[in-house]
């Protein structure tokens, strides 16, 4: 089985002074607007790294939470926030950072971190990536 998702964007002018949108098929994004102000400085809007931490975050998420059914554990809570860094030298994103905090009950500080690892390796949007992932993890 093959699940498709789709998103979209509109540009419209140069790449400093244009702008675009951007929605996703849920609508969740609907003309979303970002920039090279919200890409590159403070603009309002959002951008295209900030989308992709979110998706790296989620997805994370969603993965240590079946790594952790899977070995019997159910998480009261899983907090992640990921940073995803774009070099600007280079043009392309040289690291996602995750860090996640998370309440487990009954779980080993050992087990915990090999599931953790699991889902760093293992979630499809770290297996997107061709970049350095790391992630620090807090059993709280």
């Amino acid at each position: 089985m093959e699940i498709k998702r789709n998103a979209t964007a509109r540009w419209e002018g140069a790449g400093k002074d244009g702008k675009g949108t951007l929605s996703t098929a849920s609508t969740v994004l609907k003309d979303t607007q970002y920039s090279f102000n919200t890409r590159f400085a403070d603009g309002v809007g959002t951008n295209p790294e900030e989308l992709v931490a979110a998706a790296h975050a989620g997805c994370f998420s969603m993965k240590l939470a079946f790594n952790l059914q899977e070995a019997g554990f159910t998480a009261t809570s899983i907090d992640t926030k990921a940073v995803v860094s774009l070099d600007t030298n280079s043009g392309s994103i040289s690291s996602s950072r995750l860090t996640v905090t998370a309440s487990v009950p009954d779980i080993s500080k050992e087990k915990f971190d090999e599931l953790v690892a699991d889902a760093e390796k293992n979630c499809p949007i770290s297996k997107l990536f061709n970049t350095a992932i790391s992630v620090d993890a807090t059993l709280a």
